[in-house]
């Protein structure tokens, strides 16, 4: 029987979703709205028709609220389901560019450590799904990473 594994990604305007068999890419989603009105929804509906092995997040950094939803959704589902699942980084999804903070902060990481940093002009927000799973660097913990920014 096949093994296929979620990749969700919350902190992406729009949301993405990815549908991986045997860590290759077979389908992926981008849906429109609040993370709390449409993540749900969309997972319950591929946990029905496939049998999936494992899911993966974006444990940040990004917006706080969308992780802590997704993490909530998933350690249920772990409860439920017996679907175990792990965090990536933000940064292994968007080529290790600045990711928007508030305001004109930004995320960045220099070598292994996350920081704020201030940005003049508007950096572009551009994420993607890999094609295939077997090069993506896992964190060691399934917790959100929460860097919170100096205001």
């Amino acid at each position: 029987m096949p093994s296929y594994t979620i990749v969700i990604n919350s902190i992406a305007v729009p949301l993405q979703l990815g549908l991986y068999q045997e860590n290759k890419k077979i389908a992926a989603l981008e849906i429109e709205g609040q993370t709390s009105e449409v993540l749900l929804t969309a997972v319950e509906k591929w946990l029905s028709e496939y049998a999936v092995k494992k899911c993966i997040y974006v444990n940040g950094p990004g917006s706080y609220m969308a992780i802590k939803l997704t993490y909530i959704m998933l350690r249920t589902i772990e409860m439920i389901r017996k679907i175990p699942f792990d965090g990536v980084s933000a940064f292994a999804l968007n080529g290790g560019k600045p990711i928007k903070a508030m305001g004109n902060l930004y995320f960045t990481k220099e070598k292994e450590t996350i920081m704020t940093k201030k940005f003049d002009e508007s950096v572009k927000q551009e994420f993607w799904l890999p094609d295939d799973l077997s090069a993506l660097s896992l964190d060691k913990e399934n917790k959100p990473c929460y860097i919170l920014p100096a205001v």
